[in-house]
């Protein structure tokens, strides 16, 4: 009898790619190596490889971006010491709670006994703990296998980077087809649970709503001004929220949480029920005493995030998502009873000064940006400046780093851009941070995206020059950044730039900067003196 003939082989590499595509997976962000060759030779047309130059700023590229997609990030890393350069925006994606794959490359399986070149030992542990899931599959076979379930968690609430180490030698063997799934991702909240809530707010004279990126993440957004609008309670924001989940110029927008334990204590003592929503109870940034857990306003929480909830000192923590836990507790809720706050004042817009204050750029850019514009920060100097004089609108309107470490904004914005490509991207950045990771830059440009970035140039790490009178300490070494010309920087990279030093000329620069067809570096020249980090109410 004549032999049938085989069918076509499956290997690791295509049974992955397989995957990609059945997860709408349409980009790999990376910076190839040696141990990752295999994988990336034959690179399918259907697949878009963004390449970084340098592998942090490919794990926040494909952050923006995931954020922007709300898909899962597809990274793929150099072994060992790739992803060791990568870690400090692992971090930051773990703290994001962006959904994200990594995957890394390793040494041939049969050369890892001999501590071979590249070779990377316990490669699943290196990320750990910043990484929901971790794995270097034990057969070549299981890596398909391997890489779905790194998806499905990575994509389960709270989302986060997942990681998956695939030595050089697997991508080429034989391996099954791994059929897609569908996994739900919301959470239903207790019924009765809610109930309580709604009874509590219900019956509370004096409440106050506080809001976290949650809220953004999870493009609910909508509902959250619903609810504040159906309570008529004043809508704080949580400290260091990383998004915009309430509009900053509703009449209900109260102002911005600080990260210190009294000042956040007295401005949330006078009510008497705290709704906390999307957020932790409470990130705090410097020591002090929290007498709102002493026993004051009744305090509640929503949250997708267990852990968070286990860490809330008291109260009642709600574990579910934005959407079905707001859209139940909007249906539970009576009309209120009580007149609204009396809205925030709008602070007059600043003075022109010599030197160029940054609250004066600040306003300015707000003024200037389209209405469509999404802002991606990382000026933590002037952050109390930002939030007086540029309110965000809302949903997909503002994102920052949530842990805390520099690097990741200007990558980020390049994902972002990627993400939508039809509406403009502004990525605001102090001179120290824009240093940590400006080799993005060049990815932008080649890619001709639509990225506006302003340099806040003041000279120096800002926020340790704020940090160090805070904390009462004196002639602090390394805050100092002088003669980093910006402009030549960004126009080495294929960036149209230009440097502004006076007040007078923000507005036309400003103005083809967010024209520009491409990527346009701004320099702004500021003021150096000293800001502040902490005020009253944030």
């Amino acid at each position: 009898m004549p032999k049938k003939p085989h069918a076509a082989t499956t290997t690791v590499k295509s049974a992955t790619l397989d995957l990609l595509r059945a997860f709408k997976i349409d980009k790999v962000f990376g910076n190839p190596g040696s141990t990752e060759l295999p994988f990336l030779s034959d690179w399918p047309d259907d697949i878009d490889y963004v390449l970084a130059l340098q592998e942090a700023s490919a794990v926040a590229m494909a952050d923006g971006y995931a954020q922007g997609t709300r898909n899962a990030g597809f990274v793929n890393l150099h072994s060992a010491a790739g992803v060791g350069n990568a870690l400090g925006n692992i971090y930051t994606a773990f703290k994001n709670q962006t959904p994200m794959v990594i995957t890394a490359g390793q040494q041939a399986r049969s050369l890892l006994p001999l501590q071979a070149f590249l070779g990377a030992e316990r490669a699943s542990e290196f990320p750990r703990p910043y990484v929901k899931y971790s794995i270097e599959p034990a057969r070549a076979e299981d890596v398909p296998a391997a890489i779905a379930r790194a998806y499905y968690v990575a994509m389960q609430p709270p989302c986060g980077p997942t990681f998956v180490s695939v030595p050089i030698d697997d991508w080429a063997r034989p391996a099954a087809p791994v059929p897609p799934r569908s996994v739900t991702r919301e959470i239903g909240p207790e019924h009765v649970a809610i109930e309580t809530l709604a009874d509590g707010l219900a019956k509370a004279k004096k409440p106050a709503l506080v809001v976290g990126p949650a809220v953004d993440r999870a493009a609910a957004v909508d509902l959250m001004v619903k609810l504040a609008e159906r309570t008529n309670a004043p809508v704080w924001v949580s400290p260091f929220s990383a998004r915009c989940s309430f509009p900053e110029r509703h009449p209900l927008f109260a102002g911005f949480l600080p990260a210190s334990p009294g000042q956040l204590s007295e401005a949330l003592g006078a009510y008497d029920v705290v709704v906390v929503i999307g957020a932790p109870v409470f990130t705090f940034h410097v020591e002090g005493h929290a007498s709102i857990f002493d026993g004051g306003p009744a305090l509640f929480q929503i949250t997708e995030d267990a852990d968070a909830a286990s860490v809330t000192p008291l109260g009642t923590s709600i574990i579910a998502t934005m959407i079905p836990a707001l859209t139940l507790l909007l249906e539970l809720l009576p009309q209120p009873k009580r007149s609204a706050p009396s809205p925030r004042a709008v602070p007059p817009a600043p003075l022109a000064a010599e030197p160029m204050p940054p609250e004066y750029l600040l306003d300015a850019l707000s003024k200037a940006m389209p209405d469509d514009a999404m802002l991606v920060e990382e000026a933590p100097s002037h952050r109390m400046a930002m939030q007086r004089y540029m309110p965000m609108r809302g949903q997909d309107s503002f994102a920052t780093m949530a842990s805390g470490g520099l690097g990741w904004s200007l990558p980020a914005s390049t994902g972002f851009a990627l993400a939508n490509s039809k509406r403009r991207t502004v990525c605001l950045i102090g001179d120290g941070s824009a240093m940590y990771s400006v080799q993005a830059l060049w990815t932008a440009a080649q890619r001709k995206l639509p990225l506006t970035v302003v340099v806040m140039n003041n000279a120096g790490y800002g926020a340790m020059r704020s940090f160090s009178q805070v904390m009462q300490v004196r002639d602090v070494p390394g805050l100092e950044l002088p003669g980093i010309d910006y402009v030549q920087l960004a126009q080495s990279m294929g960036c149209a730039a230009e440097r502004v030093t006076r007040c007078e000329d923000v507005a036309p620069v400003l103005a083809r900067a967010l024209a520009h067809d491409g990527v346009f570096v701004l320099e702004a020249m500021l003021d150096s003196s000293v800001p502040l980090l902490y005020a009253k109410n944030g």
